[in-house]
């Protein structure tokens, strides 16, 4: 698909939603540093809460900083990304995603039946945190994709993890911002039921024409993003499109629909979009934060 340049209209976006040739201006998202903020300095709660509460009030974006997650990690769930999608269509099938299900592996490319389709393959599977006994990446994989995936599993069950412990302390992070204080959201999510997704963007030889995820907000309550080193994220603010660039020792964090109305309304979350390039693949890591099945807010 990615050397095609005569795209297939099912991919072909209505003229009003195609992506812009010249690149948006660069979204001005504010850095926390988690490291600080967590190390109680009253200063320096103060200026992250601030500084979280204003960009969640306009657009519900924000980036973390000194975040504690293992670099060697971050850099184990990228290779192995790597090697899912570099895999042969058949092999990636026997993960395909059942009809109704949002888990397991899906492509645009393949049984075509829709309009506006995303220039974009995925691999999704459930992250359980409410028994921590309990290895269900590692054994998504292994009942999935089979023993040649173990690691894949031990990688993605401790990337989960990671993600789960730094999405507890964004919610204390949250909770203090907005005055119900530090444990208010952290209970809330703790033993979450979430979600996790690795996104794969080919190359596509007309990006004007196509997008690799079209505008959209997450309706979970929170996301944890991993960009590699190659542009796409672009956030509609003030009636007009930035780019989010990547930053690779910083997680990209946003609201979801779900939080907003935790929050009745008061953190916002913002539709969003990925667009491709001609060149270079683009690929990332989101956790969707989501409270425990039986959790009522």
């Amino acid at each position: 698909m990615q050397f095609q340049s005569n795209i297939p209209s099912q991919f072909i976006w209505p003229e009003n939603e195609k992506p812009c040739l010249t690149k948006p201006p660069e979204f001005q998202v504010p850095t926390i540093d988690l490291k600080t903020f967590l190390s109680g300095d009253a200063e320096a709660v103060s200026e992250a809460c601030l500084q979280v509460n204003e960009a969640c009030k306009k657009h519900g974006f924000f980036l973390v900083a000194n975040h504690g997650v293992n670099a060697k990690l971050i850099a184990q769930a990228h290779e192995l990304m790597n090697d899912f999608f570099s895999l042969k269509l058949p092999q990636k099938q026997r993960a395909q995603r059942k009809f109704g299900d949002c888990c397991g592996y899906a492509s645009s490319f393949i049984g075509r039946f829709s309009s506006k389709l995303p220039w974009k393959e995925t691999l999704s599977f459930r992250y359980s945190a409410s028994d921590p006994s309990k290895k269900t990446v590692e054994e998504y994989f292994l009942s999935v994709l089979g023993e040649d995936f173990r690691q894949f599993g031990v990688v993605y069950q401790d990337y989960c993890e990671a993600m789960n412990d730094l999405s507890l302390r964004i919610m204390e992070l949250l909770g203090m911002s907005l005055g119900v204080g530090s444990k208010y959201f952290r209970d809330f999510f703790e033993g979450n039921n979430s979600v996790m997704r690795l996104n794969y963007y080919p190359p596509c030889q007309r990006p004007d024409l196509v997008l690799g995820t079209g505008p959209h907000c997450d309706p979970t309550s929170l996301t944890i993003l991993h960009q590699d080193q190659v542009e796409g994220l672009q956030v509609f603010v003030d009636e007009k499109w930035y780019s989010v660039n990547p930053k690779q020792d910083t997680f990209v964090v946003n609201i979801g629909d779900t939080f907003m109305a935790l929050t009745n309304g008061i953190y916002k979350s913002c539709l969003h979009r990925a667009v491709v390039n001609s060149k270079h693949a683009r690929k990332s890591l989101a956790f969707f934060l989501s409270p425990r099945m039986d959790k009522v807010g």
